[in-house]
Formats: C-alpha cells, sequence, structure tokens
C-alpha cells in the first residue's frame, strides 16, 4: 500500500473517529438501561442521542455521526443474515411459510394504500408497513437505506423506529394474554407471536414466557419473517432505481451491497459449517451496529421535528398492528 493510500485512510480515520466513538458510548449507555431497566434498547439510544443532537451540527464528530448512521448502518443490516437457516423455514412445512409471506406482502400492501388515503407518501406506507410486518426496528432501518433520499426520509425513519418499538413493548405483554384467552395450542400460539410481534427480541420474551415449544416456534416464525426483508429490500431498490433517486444521475444497483451481504451470509449459515460461538458473535456484532447506528441517527434528529408529526402517523401504525394480529388469526382459523 502506498505511503499516499496510507495517509489518507489515516486522516479519514482521525476525521471520523470522534462521531463514531460518541454513538459507541451512547450505545453502551442504551444497552446498560434496556439491561437494567427492561425497555428495548433501540428505543433508548434513540432517546439518548436526541439528547445529544448538538453534536450532529458542524463540528468534529458530524462526519462520524453521518457516516455511522449510513455505513455502520448497512454493515448491521448485513450481518442480520446470520440469523436465518433455510433447514429452520423447511423444517415447519409449507403452511407457516405459506402464512408469512401473505401477511409480509398484504400488510405492506394495505399499509401503502392507508398511508396514500392518509395523506402521506406511499414510501412511508412502505417503511412503517415494512417495520409492521417484518422485524420491527431493523426493517425499518434496512428500507430506509433501500429507498430513495428525501428531506423527510430520516424523520420518518426515527418516527417509525420510536413506534415500532413502544408497540412491540406493548405487544410483549399483552399478545399471550390473548394467545391464552384464545385457548390457543403451544405451537398454534407460538405462530400467532411470531408473525404478529415486531422485533426479535420481543418475540423471544413472549413466546418463552409461555412455554419452550411456543418459544421455539415463535422465534422460527420470526426468523422467516426477517427473511421477507431481503425480496421487500429488493423491491425498494426497483422503486428507487424507476424513480432515479440519486441526485448525481448514476441509477443504484438492483441488490444492495448489504442486501447481497445477508443472502451471502443466511446461505453460509445454512450449510452448518458455522459453529455456534461464531454464529453468536455475528449476531451481536449485527445487534451492535444497528444500536450504534441509531444513536447516531437520534443525534440526526431535532425533538421538535418528531413532535409535528402529529397524530395521524401514530393512528397510522397503530391501524397496521392491529391490522396485522386480525389478519394472522383469521390465517391460522382458516387453517394457514
Amino acid at each position: 500500500m502506498s505511503a499516499l493510500a496510507l495517509t489518507r485512510i489515516h486522516s479519514r480515520t482521525r476525521e471520523l473517529a470522534p462521531g463514531f466513538v460518541v454513538s459507541l458510548i451512547v450505545a453502551a449507555a442504551a444497552s446498560f438501561l434496556s439491561e437494567h431497566y427492561g425497555a428495548p434498547v433501540m428505543l433508548f439510544a434513540l432517546l439518548l442521542g436526541m439528547a445529544l443532537n448538538f453534536l450532529a451540527g458542524d463540528g468534529a464528530c458530524k462526519a462520524g455521526i453521518e457516516f455511522t448512521a449510513r455505513t455502520v448502518l448497512r454493515i448491521g443490516v448485513a450481518l442480520l443474515g446470520m440469523r436465518i437457516t433455510l433447514e429452520q423455514i423447511a423444517a415447519l412445512g409449507w403452511k407457516p411459510v405459506a402464512l408469512v409471506v401473505i401477511v409480509v406482502v398484504v400488510t405492506i400492501g394495505v399499509s401503502v394504500i392507508a398511508a396514500k388515503a392518509m395523506g402521506f407518501q406511499r414510501l412511508f406506507g412502505m417503511l412503517t408497513g415494512g417495520a409492521t410486518a417484518i422485524c420491527g426496528a431493523s426493517a425499518a432501518l434496512a428500507l430506509a437505506a433501500a429507498l430513495p433520499n428525501h428531506p423527510q426520509k430520516e424523520r420518518a425513519t426515527l418516527f417509525t423506529v420510536i413506534g415500532v418499538s413502544a408497540l412491540s413493548t406493548l405487544a410483549m405483554i399483552v399478545y399471550p394474554m390473548i394467545a391464552n384467552w384464545l385457548s390457543l395450542s403451544p405451537q398454534v400460539a407460538g405462530v400467532f407471536l411470531g408473525a404478529t410481534i415486531h422485533d426479535v427480541a420481543q418475540v423471544v420474551g413472549a413466546g418463552y414466557s409461555m412455554s419452550t415449544e411456543t418459544g421455539d416456534t415463535a422465534t422460527v416464525i420470526k426468523l422467516m419473517r426477517v427473511a421477507m426483508l431481503l425480496p421487500v429490500i429488493v423491491c425498494a431498490a426497483m422503486i428507487t432505481r424507476m424513480q432515479g433517486a440519486d441526485p448525481t444521475g448514476k441509477r443504484p444497483p438492483l441488490l444492495p451491497w448489504f442486501a447481497v451481504g445477508f443472502l451471502i451470509l443466511a446461505c453460509i449459515n445454512s450449510t452448518g459449517w458455522i459453529a455456534p460461538v461464531v454464529q453468536g458473535s455475528v449476531n451481536d456484532l449485527s445487534r451492535w451496529c444497528l444500536v450504534v447506528s441509531i444513536s447516531a441517527l437520534g443525534m440526526k434528529t431535532q425533538l421538535k421535528e418528531l413532535a409535528a408529526v402529529g397524530i395521524k402517523p401514530i393512528l397510522l401504525m397503530v391501524g397496521e398492528t392491529v391490522f396485522l394480529v386480525v389478519l394472522v388469526l383469521l390465517l391460522l382459523r382458516w387453517g394457514l
């Protein structure tokens, strides 16, 4: 490597380090609070980040915060692929796969239509619908990375993350009660919880609070929803490509690099060659990347901007969540 290249790398590292380190500290604080107080780590990361939003202005931290909110986010999404194996999906048979596909497609479709009817852009409906239908905050961040740039995109992303985190925490408490009230069998209860709760952590918490069988089934169903992230990202990238959203005139790739990474890791994980300790380490790294990046996104956000969104986006997200529950219960009743 030439001396010039080394100098550039050193210069770039010095430029990015302050913002990245601050984001890392906020993520560590959020993780500590989450472990001790039980609230979603994403929510703590957002709130702590927003409290430090003055750092994202012109200053030493700006470049690093921008890098963390964009590139580190994409790395975290790519690493999510290590959670999926084809064997997990095949073991459940075709009915749960059909249920997950129908749930994701219908929920996103209805969300896009509802968003348009309420006066929002269709892409906001895709963002909130994808977060509700797939895997909560992780899906919101992944979709935001693939969707076209827009002046309101970051605010919409943060609002979506806050909304799904709050709703997912509520669902973790309420949905097991619904499953008991409906006298669902352990496996059916697992399908219900795995198909309706937004975030993976809350699915695990709710499922294993009922029984081991329910927890195992709920986790696999949830991971099948996570697997749907790839085709949805591809669709989002196709929309971006058709709209020619890049101001430089370059057409964005049909399949973003982080989606390719997601697919490759899912395939590698399916071989069974990956040691559990490596798999666990990659999953932990993915989680940390997402938490660190959302800390940076929080720093880029003004609280008064979020406060100005009004009641309609809240109603949209609550409506999507209720619709998802009703749809899954109907599909289960019809034998899927």
